[in-house]
C-alpha cells in the first residue's frame, strides 16, 4: 500500500525542512534590525514547508523556530514570560493547519499562474487566524497576567500587545506575498524548462 504523501517523512522531507530551518535561523540573526525582516521570512518558510512538503514539516518548523529565536536573540518579553514561546509555537501551528485545510489544495493544484482573488482571501483568513489566536492568548491574557505590575516592561505593554497581534497579521500577510512570488516564479521556470525539453526531444 502506498504511503500517503501528506504524512510521509523521508529523506526528501527532512532535507527540505532542514533547508527551510536554516533560512529561518539566518534571518533570525537579523531579528534586532526589524521584525518585518525576520517575521515574514519565518512565516514564508512555514508556509513553504506545508505547501511543498506536508503539514508535519510545517509543524516541526512552527515548534523549532521560536526556540531558535529565543536562543539567537531573545526579546525582553520572552525572557520575562517564557510561556510566550509556547504560544508562539501554537500560533505558528494554527497558521500551518489553516494553510493545510483552507489554502493548500486549491493553490497547489491550480494549473493557472495567475494570483486569484480567492487565494488572497484564503491567505488573509489564514494570517488572521494566527494573529487572532496570538492576540487573544498572548496580548490579552498572558502578558497582562504574568508581567508584574512593578516591571518596567509594563510601560511597553501596548507595544508588546501590538507585536503579538497586529504585527503577526502583517508578517504573515507579507509571508504569503513572498509565497505568491516564489511559488509562481518557480512554476513559470518549470514550465519553460519543460517546454524546452519537449522541444529538444521532438
Amino acid at each position: 500500500m502506498r504511503r500517503d504523501e501528506s504524512s510521509k517523512f523521508g529523506t526528501k522531507q527532512i532535507t527540505i525542512t532542514a533547508v527551510l530551518l536554516a533560512i529561518c535561523i539566518v534571518s533570525q540573526v537579523f531579528k534586532n534590525i526589524h521584525v518585518l525582516i525576520t517575521g515574514p521570512i519565518v512565516n514564508l518558510c512555514i508556509l513553504l514547508a506545508v505547501l511543498m512538503v506536508n503539514l508535519p514539516c510545517g509543524i516541526i518548523l512552527s515548534i523549532i523556530t521560536p526556540v531558535t529565536a529565543y536562543i539567537i536573540a531573545a526579546s525582553p518579553v520572552m525572557t520575562a514570560v517564557p510561556a510566550v514561546i509556547v504560544f508562539i509555537m501554537l500560533g505558528n501551528i494554527v497558521l500551518a493547519v489553516s494553510v493545510q485545510v483552507f489554502f493548500k489544495k486549491p493553490f497547489v493544484k491550480s494549473k493557472s499562474s495567475e494570483i486569484k482573488v480567492t487565494y488572497v482571501v484564503r491567505a488573509v483568513f489564514c494570517a488572521l487566524a494566527k494573529s487572532v489566536f496570538m492576540g487573544v492568548t498572548i496580548s490579552m491574557w498572558l502578558l497582562p497576567t504574568f508581567i508584574p505590575e512593578g516591571s518596567p516592561l509594563r510601560g511597553k505593554m501596548k507595544t508588546f500587545q501590538m507585536m503579538f497581534s497586529v504585527t503577526q497579521f502583517a508578517t504573515a500577510c507579507i509571508g504569503f506575498v513572498y509565497v505568491f512570488v516564489v511559488y509562481f516564479v518557480l512554476k513559470q521556470a518549470f514550465k519553460r524548462d519543460l517546454a524546452l525539453f519537449q522541444k529538444s526531444d521532438s
